[in-house]
């Protein structure tokens, strides 16, 4: 009776020997995972460029990259043959954006038209997320303001320097639907110091939507679109439509694209806009993207 005592015990303790901790390890390996299912993922890349094409886009470069950005547009197509259909004229904007934190960019610009410097920062505190903690938008609030370096046209009377600045306030709400389509609203308010008449408004509403349709792995369609507020500004005044395309070589986004806005920045391109694209008052033009990564790449991780 004791012998058979003894061998049961001996089996019960190999038993749990073999056993306990392949069961343990298997609880453990089944709670990891239902944490790395819990946990939520950021949806990226919903843009390619952290522009649209005129609009700010809600995409945020990466810690510590430098992202240098040239846009440049030539003159109407409708100005004829004469000046090559627009070619011999231009205005560019050069503009450095910076990555200071994956949710916080900072950028500086400065472009012909007006002579005009900018500069921003931008917020990402809402991002779009995937799995079973999913959120179904990202929010980004972007705040700058721009400066005319221009001469003043009458010298002799008293001017003041607050009459060249302009503000400007806008929130992005943006959606990746699928790898090939994203959608984004962009609400904004802009106001301006100085106006040029009675008739002009200081400060303007506009709502912008941008949309970007993926055609292949590097090349992708882009739209943006802003509709003024109805009042004084917006009887001075046109809507801003661009479409394009992106197209992707490496480090360089380089985009492709028609617009009937001059001035490239938020102030200039919603608040002065004159083309009529139905007179054919429409630039052609391009903005082309390179970035580079500032420090180690332990501090870009």
């Amino acid at each position: 009776m004791h012998k058979i005592k003894y061998i049961f015990f001996l089996f019960l303790a190999a038993g749990c020997i073999c056993y306990s901790p392949a069961a343990a390890q298997d609880d453990l390996m089944g709670l990891l995972e239902e944490e790395e299912e819990a946990k939520p993922e950021k949806v990226r890349n919903t843009w390619k460029s952290t522009r649209v094409i005129n609009a700010q886009s809600s995409e945020q470069l990466a810690k510590g990259v430098l992202d240098f950005r040239i846009l440049h547009r030539f003159g109407f197509i409708n100005s004829g043959f004469e000046e090559v259909f627009g070619l011999d004229q231009a205005t560019i904007r050069l503009g450095f954006d910076y990555g200071v934190t994956p949710w916080f960019t900072v950028g500086l610009g400065r472009s012909t038209f007006k002579k005009e410097l900018d500069g921003l920062i931008k917020l990402k505190p809402i991002w779009q997320t995937k799995g079973s903690r999913n959120f179904p938008f990202s929010v980004t609030l972007v705040a700058g303001m721009t400066m005319n370096t221009m001469k003043w046209d009458d010298p002799e009377r008293k001017n003041y320097f607050t009459s060249k600045l302009g503000y400007y306030y806008e929130a992005i709400i943006a959606r990746r639907f699928s790898e090939g389509i994203s959608l984004q609203l962009s609400p904004i308010v802009i106001h301006r110091n100085l106006v040029d008449s009675l008739t002009d408004e200081h400060d303007l509403w506009a709502l912008g939507i941008g949309t970007r349709i993926k055609l292949s792995k590097r090349v992708s369609v882009n739209f943006d679109y802003f509709m003024l507020k109805p009042g004084r500004t917006a009887d001075l005044y046109t809507n801003p439509l661009s479409i394009g395309f992106d197209i992707e070589t490496g480090g360089h986004v380089f985009q492709v694209h028609f617009t009937n806005a001059t001035g490239m920045n938020e102030r200039a391109f919603i608040t002065e806009t004159t083309g009529d694209w139905t007179k054919g008052d429409i630039h052609f033009g391009f903005n082309i993207s390179r970035v580079f990564t500032i420090g180690s790449r332990k501090a870009k991780s």
